[in-house]
């Protein structure tokens, strides 16, 4: 009987540490697109939003990820700041932070938009969550104070809080009709593509070296 209990917690000896000594199966790095219509994917169909393509470049190119979309259409920045907590579930790897071009278009205080912006910033990392920064600038139609004011939140931000920064999410769309909706405003379906094709290297950058879904 002592020789079997001492087979017995030699065995489980060996299986503990068998057990331990198996790394633990990393999932999908947890990616939330938190933004407004342009995140959200706004008049286009199923598996066409920025989110939607955006997670499926990364796949393409061997990033083991899955891109949530927290795109809310008309979202200011204090609509974001308002809904953040349960919009970015605990557990999230990466938030892309894209809000502020509501902000501009109702001539919001940029001050305001800055601090919404930075409040958003230091509780995303306080979660422990990585943050990417995605830029608007203002239309020239509001002046150009007002213009200096706004563009200089993003970059300014970005240094404050060492977090990557694409300077502005419409490059390559605004002023191109055949990329946008109807209203001149929203990216249509290769409008989106474009985007993404501009943001992927600072996505990826962020991100790190690719680790494929096993």
């Amino acid at each position: 009987m002592a020789a079997f209990k001492n087979l017995f917690g030699t065995l489980l000896v060996v299986i503990v540490a068998a057990l331990a000594a198996v790394p633990a199966m990393a999932g999908p790095v947890s990616i939330v697109g938190f933004g407004d219509s342009l995140m959200a994917g706004y008049r286009l169909g199923p598996g066409l939003s920025f989110a939607d393509r955006l997670q499926a470049a990364l796949k393409k190119d061997g990033y083991d990820v899955a891109v949530a979309n927290a795109g809310v259409s008309g979202d200011t920045t204090s609509d974001g700041l308002a809904r953040l907590d349960w919009s970015v579930p605990d557990g999230t790897d990466v938030v892309i932070l894209e809000l502020g071009a509501n902000d501009m278009l109702r001539g919001v205080e940029p001050a305001l938009t800055r601090r919404n912006l930075a409040t958003m910033i230091e509780r995303l990392q306080k979660r422990g969550m990585k943050v990417i920064l995605f830029g608007m600038m203002a239309a020239p139609n509001l002046g150009p104070e007002y213009q200096k004011a706004f563009d200089a939140i993003y970059p300014d931000l970005a240094a404050k809080y060492s977090v990557p920064l694409y300077p502005f999410f419409l490059d390559g769309v605004a002023g191109h009709p055949d990329l946008q909706l109807d209203d001149g405003m929203h990216p249509n379906a290769k409008g989106v593509e474009r985007m993404v094709s501009g943001a992927l290297p600072v996505v990826e950058k962020a991100l790190g070296k690719p680790q494929k879904a096993s």
